[in-house]
């Protein structure tokens, strides 16, 4: 069973935004989607919880947070009026070449101290890299590499947050170091999460 979230719209823009304007005010949808992955790995791993609670797909070009991949298309078969709505007043989809392109400042309102400081994370540590070494990157972690089959058969699979807690092999980044204490503490703050979101639903 897939750990599932709330999805928060507004803070996955919001992520979006921040990476386009500290990429120079355009980045490619590949990165943007990457340095989100990072940020939510680090959040989760350091506080229990993501920052954007978006569903995760492993691809072949890496894990994909599935809504935020929408929000960037500005997809017109997302049929989320209002999630479009709002991210149109701070992002554009530029097209054919799959970029994106902010338009307004950053939100911060919309984002907690932490999570400003696990986007500082993923900029600080990934935003050098160009797409193909970013994706290359995200290839290096065991919740992408276990659906390593599915993939090469020409499927996407869904990814469960419970493996982002997972350790890369050294020498990569964990995105936050954890002791078995603390990687036991986190999966059950994110299966608390979890259960209260499906009394809720």
């Amino acid at each position: 069973m897939c750990i599932h979230l709330p999805f928060d719209s507004n803070k996955a823009t919001q992520l979006l935004n921040y990476f386009a304007i500290q990429n120079g005010g355009t980045i490619s949808k590949y990165k943007a989607l990457k340095l989100v992955f990072f940020a939510d790995r680090y959040h989760l791993r350091k506080y229990g919880r993501p920052i954007t609670g978006d569903e995760y797909y492993a691809m072949k070009n890496g894990p994909v947070p599935s809504g935020t991949k929408d929000i960037a298309e500005m997809a017109d078969d997302y049929r989320k009026d209002v999630v479009i709505a709002y991210a149109a007043r701070f992002i554009s989809a530029l097209f054919p070449v799959r970029s994106l392109k902010s338009i307004k400042a950053v939100d911060f309102n919309e984002l907690s101290d932490s999570d400003r400081e696990a986007l500082n994370f993923a900029w600080s540590k990934f935003g050098h890299c160009d797409d193909r070494a970013i994706v290359a990157k995200t290839h290096d972690y065991p919740e992408w590499k276990k659906h390593a089959s599915a993939l090469q058969a020409g499927r996407r699979a869904r990814m469960d947050l419970i493996d982002f807690l997972e350790d890369p092999p050294p020498p990569v980044e964990p995105c936050h170091p954890l002791t078995e204490k603390e990687r036991s503490i986190r999966r059950d703050q994110l299966r608390e999460i979890h259960l209260i979101e499906a009394m809720w639903n």
